[in-house]
């Protein structure tokens, strides 16, 4: 019997834009039927809150279906798996965060709370009841409210709120999800690599190997290379240019900093390496790319994962 095709995954990277602590997609660019042109899970780089105002469908969470309907709050770790099929016309805002930041601000000079913390955060995605959650759900209104009105002190109140935001999901998290539960999950492929995904995330610019992210995982070198193959469809060390790439993007867009430095500052040995990555995955080189500024997000269609610059403040 063949083996079973697997799904095809999206990552996605977002950015937080600079000197704030949230990026809030929010009015009518997130109204419409999502889920009916591309069905396929996602998964991204920051932790996302999202806020249905109207609409009806389903989001699928990991290995499971949940139904939503208006008046609904999600909550989806970063790396989680999900995807959102709509009904009827649905009208999503939504909220990218650093959790670890923000945890790490909470418990300064404690690695070992921070590492409770950040388990209790990313226990399961969730879908709540507005109604049902008050005062987490006020919180997360009174964020969407903040990024959009721009009043003095923004900022500093978006902050604080986000962390509020924590406390009250650490608190109904502990309360409401039976460690079994989590245990289900903690099975499946990509938890088993996440701690890899994360490490990457936060060291690209540094020299890393695939038996380091087998180590940090607690699993040996080949079976972490067949795990993180067969859940990322990407061998890891291409996973890890790939996320260099688009750091790359993101410097090259933003400054006028030679190549040399851009590679450097992304990880890369050398600018031949540098260019042969780019060229493999955007199929131009950096030059090119910068001098045609290709802002528009980066398909690799040479594997069963799509790799996307997210959502850019600058196309509001």
């Amino acid at each position: 019997m063949g083996r079973k095709k697997r799904d095809r995954l999206e990552f996605r990277f977002y950015e937080v834009p600079k000197g704030e602590s949230v990026l809030a997609l929010l009015g009518q660019a997130w109204v419409g039927n999502y889920g009916h042109t591309d069905e396929r899970r996602h998964f991204h780089n920051l932790f996302e809150v999202g806020y249905c105002h109207y609409g009806s469908g389903h989001l699928l969470l990991g290995d499971r279906t949940v139904p939503y309907e208006d008046a609904m709050i999600s909550a989806i770790p970063a790396y989680y798996p999900h995807s959102t099929v709509s009904s009827e016309v649905s009208s999503w805002e939504y909220l990218f965060f650093d959790v670890e930041e923000l945890l790490a601000e909470m418990v300064p000079d404690n690695s070992k709370r921070l590492a409770e913390n950040l388990f209790t955060v990313n226990k399961r995605a969730s879908l709540l009841r507005i109604e049902e959650y008050p005062e987490l759900s006020a919180t997360v209104w009174r964020i969407l409210e903040e990024a959009r009105e721009r009043r003095p002190y923004r900022k500093e109140l978006i902050r604080s709120l986000l962390k509020i935001y924590l406390l009250e999901l650490m608190r109904m998290q502990e309360r409401e999800i039976a460690d079994a539960d989590w245990n289900e999950h903690a099975e499946t492929a990509i938890y088993q690599v996440l701690p890899a995904l994360r490490y990457i995330d936060g060291h690209y610019d540094q020299n890393i190997r695939a038996a380091d992210l087998a180590r940090i995982c607690g699993l040996s070198e080949p079976h972490f290379r067949l795990v993180f193959t067969d859940c990322i469809n990407m061998p890891p060390m291409d996973y890890v240019n790939l996320i260099r790439v688009r750091r790359a993007c993101s410097l090259l867009s933003r400054k006028n900093s030679p190549m040399e430095l851009v590679a450097a500052e992304c990880g890369f040995a050398s600018v031949s390496a540098f260019s042969r990555n780019f060229k493999k995955f955007l199929d131009t080189t950096p030059y090119q790319w910068k001098l045609q500024e290709k802002k528009s997000g980066l398909q690799v269609d040479a594997y069963s994962i799509s790799a996307h610059r997210g959502w850019d403040s600058a196309n509001q």
